[in-house]
């Protein structure tokens, strides 16, 4: 039996997954916590990645590894390799301003056309701006830019040469100076960001673009690796759409803190709404992504002001009719990112002394939730994104009313696979594509899941849309 390994060095944790490489099973796994911060000096994912493959039992006896990661973070090193400040995490919306300014500097059609983004506080390029702005000594500093994944990707390398910094599609496509179409960086805009002439930061090593499943090298005896090979690594959406197996026409919809709506596509999108973003995935195809700020905190907002627990919610849900009796929840209660209404607030619209039960506004709150992400599913339908179906997961996924409204508001079927790490799955199915030399990846067993399906109720959706649509003109005023 060959043995792969997949990292997922996420936001909270890492995670380390032993995996039989012919069939996708599971046989040793490993996890140590992050710091809960969005600044976060890289020393501490390798000694979460160190302590998460000492639990997976080591991983001497592995073919390949190759790791996932958290998206967008800034990771700056000098000419010597050593970290100059610590890493600006995509949940560090301190360089807000900065997306302003790159934005309306050079106008959000020629960030589209260059790399399929308009510019948010999450993306790579901003923090750049923000250094540039705020701290020009460390600017100064320099040498080389990377992400989370190339770091760690890097150490077992052996993270020593700057030249053997390496990347792949998924994850350069979400740093705004990369673009996914030609697979070139665009130092222009890098150069731009800096506040700096292009010929300036020619010498700025940027990690090498690998292929699919074309490998970074051997890993470094010395950290108990063996001769295993190193793989490229992906992006954390792109990783959890590889470890699904999905092709055109499926869609991840996963509800966590927020709420993700990732699809994959032969095509590239240029959104210059910007609710869509134009990512790539990890085979060589495109990853359209809508993100919203509110997930299943909208649940644990509405079950709490029900005085229910989620259980509880579910039960009240699935008590009452379609529609909530009338009620629309328009849940962008920490304001929204998509839509962009940073500054909005939640409303509860259409209540009656009729219909203002508890059953009907938790299925408000229910039906909410899925029409907000339903949101993003139309954006990326305008953008000629093909949806078929749509796999739910996150831990919104374990609500039963979710997961049993979710068909009929959605408009799809509803697969709902068994909990599982898929991103580090992900990056262990890249690792037994690169180990194995064939020109496609490993076909895994079909995951474990359950399929829901309901007769669609469009009208709920729309009627959320007319609400939607009138918050956010008195929003804007």
């Amino acid at each position: 039996m060959t043995l792969v390994a997949g990292v997922d060095t996420s936001t909270q944790s890492c995670k380390v997954l032993v995996v039989d490489a012919e069939t996708g099973r599971v046989v040793r796994e490993g996890s140590a916590s992050h710091p809960d911060a969005t600044e976060c000096h890289p020393d501490a994912w390798w000694e979460a990645f160190t302590t998460a493959a000492e639990q997976a039992g080591g991983l001497a006896d592995v073919a390949a590894v190759s790791v996932g990661g958290q998206q967008h973070g800034l990771v700056l090193l000098d000419a010597d390799g050593e970290v100059i400040r610590p890493a600006q995490l995509w949940n560090d919306t301190k360089s807000a301003g900065s997306a302003a300014d790159l934005v309306a500097e050079l106008g959000a059609e020629a960030w589209v056309q260059a790399t399929g983004l308009v510019l948010v506080p999450s993306f790579t390029v901003t923090k750049m701006r923000w250094v540039a702005d705020h701290e020009p000594e460390n600017a100064a500093r320099i040498a080389a830019i990377c992400l989370p994944h190339d770091w760690l990707t890097w150490k077992l390398l052996g993270g020593r040469d700057l030249s053997t910094l390496v990347t792949d599609r998924s994850d350069a496509s979400g740093t705004g100076y990369f673009d996914a179409v030609s697979g070139e960086y665009r130092r222009d805009l890098l150069a731009h960001a800096l506040r700096r002439d292009e010929a300036d930061v020619a010498d700025i090593v940027l990690p090498r673009v690998l292929g699919p499943h074309e490998a970074a090298g051997h890993g470094d005896p010395a950290l108990g690796l063996g001769d295993a090979l190193i793989g490229p690594g992906c992006g954390d959406n792109a990783g959890a759409a590889l470890g699904l197996s999905h092709t055109p026409g499926q869609v991840t919809v996963s509800i966590g803190t927020s709420g993700v709506v990732c699809s994959v596509s032969a095509t590239p999108v240029r959104d210059v709404t910007g609710l869509v973003a134009g990512f790539a995935d990890a085979l060589g195809n495109y990853l359209p992504l809508t993100a919203t700020i509110n997930g299943a905190r909208i649940l644990q907002a509405t079950a709490r002001v029900l005085g229910v627990d989620f259980a509880g919610l579910d039960e009240l849900a699935l008590a009452a009719e379609p529609g909530a009796g009338g009620i629309v929840f328009v849940p962008h209660l920490d304001g929204e990112r998509t839509p962009n209404l940073p500054d909005a607030s939640g409303t509860l619209a259409g209540v009656t002394l009729a219909n203002m039960t508890p059953e009907n506004v938790a299925r408000a709150g229910v039906e909410g939730l899925l029409c907000l992400l339903g949101v993003g599913m139309q954006a990326q339908r305008a953008q000629g994104v093909r949806i078929d179906g749509v796999t739910l997961i996150g831990g919104g996924a374990q609500s039963r009313a979710v997961r049993e409204l979710a068909p009929a508001v959605l408009g799809v079927a509803v697969e709902v696979p068994r909990p599982a790490q898929y991103v580090a799955l992900g990056a262990a199915r890249q690792a037994a594509w690169v180990a194995s030399g064939e020109p496609e990846p490993p076909v895994w067993s079909v995951v474990e899941s359950e399929t829901f399906t309901a007769t669609p109720t469009p009208e709920i959706q729309e009627r959320y849309d007319r609400v939607a649509a009138q918050v956010a003109d008195l929003d804007a005023r």
